[in-house]
């Protein structure tokens, strides 16, 4: 008996070794996102829009003596978008020099990522009834800033942002991250108002 199944088993592992053993392929971590639910930022600020109930506000620590500009943090997703806010009147330049201006800035500043991109897409954006109108940058590819845009109401206001993630930007892995993040800017940019 013992020499069956020691004969069974030399059977079993011959025939077990004849086929080809490839590596499973690398995998990524699951990500669990928490439930979308959003509040008006509770600030004075001479913005306002809507962020979602996991993010918070911390002012940007680089420039300390602008207080209009914040950093809206996603811990969880170690992401970030940051915002920046420029007031067009009582500038040393006419408003609308200094709007152009700011429209080319924020336009570079998103082609920069062009060497990494495979695509920067551009879109629109119109809310006349709160006097919003603005551009959103989609940056396709191994970007450090998958999503950038600005607001302003072409004579007081002009605010732009950009979404980052603290991480080697890998677009196979980050892209579940990027389009969960994403949605929560397009909500912020469809619900900011001007105080």
């Amino acid at each position: 008996m013992k020499k069956i199944l020691f004969l069974i088993f030399i059977l079993t592992a011959v025939l077990a070794c004849n086929q080809k053993h490839s590596p499973k392929p690398r995998g990524f971590f699951r990500i669990d996102f928490p439930e979308k639910q959003y509040h008006t930022i509770n600030r004075d600020f001479p913005y306002q829009f809507e962020i979602p109930d996991y993010a918070n506000i911390t002012p940007d620590s680089r420039n300390p003596g602008k207080k209009d500009w914040i950093n809206i943090n996603v811990p969880e997703n170690k992401a970030e978008v940051h915002i920046s806010y420029y007031q067009l009147q009582n500038a040393p330049k006419p408003s609308r020099q200094l709007l152009a201006e700011f429209i080319e800035e924020t336009r570079e500043l998103a082609y920069k990522h062009s060497v990494k991109a495979n695509a920067i897409e551009e879109q629109i954006f119109m809310n006349p009834g709160r006097e919003v109108y603005g551009t959103i940058y989609r940056i396709k590819g191994n970007a450090a800033s998958p999503v950038q845009f600005f607001l302003t109401d072409s004579t007081t206001h002009f605010l732009r942002g950009a979404l980052y993630i603290r991480a080697t930007p890998n677009i196979d892995s980050l892209k579940p991250v990027v389009d969960f993040l994403e949605e929560d800017v397009i909500r912020l940019i469809e619900t900011t108002y001007w105080d």
